[in-house]
């Protein structure tokens, strides 16, 4: 099992091309952990920005009455893209991991695929 820590850092050595890393409770908008980062990737500002996209769509999919998980959100950039996994049970819920990734050298479908792998491990 990994910790909050433990597993922010596996997200930025496992995941090629990763800038920063967060797992955000999105009932608060409160960063629990941040990783990596610059002057121009505030990741708590990140995290309460992108807890308001990830409370949009839960709403939208109420109001269409979608009975479904999200399972992650992509958003791209000119350089970057930024992938949010929403966490499911062992006291996951309410919770994201957030990573930012460099466009020219990170791959999407490995991206999912350790997030996955790391929220599998991950102990709250």
């Amino acid at each position: 099992m990994l910790t909050v820590e433990t597993s922010l850092k596996e997200a930025m050595t496992s995941i090629e091309g990763s800038l920063g890393a967060a797992l955000v409770d999105y009932t608060s908008g409160m960063a629990l952990g941040t990783l990596g980062g610059s002057k121009d990737l505030d990741l708590g500002v990140a995290a309460a920005g992108n807890t308001d996209v990830i409370r949009a769509k839960v709403r939208t999919m109420e109001m269409l009455g979608l009975k479904d998980d999200i399972e992650d959100v992509l958003i791209t950039l000119a350089r970057q893209y930024h992938l949010i996994r929403l966490l499911k049970g062992r006291g996951g819920n309410g919770m994201f991991l957030y990573v930012v990734l460099d466009s020219s050298r990170a791959n999407l479908a490995m991206a999912r695929h350790q997030l996955k792998r790391i929220e599998a491990e991950l102990e709250l």
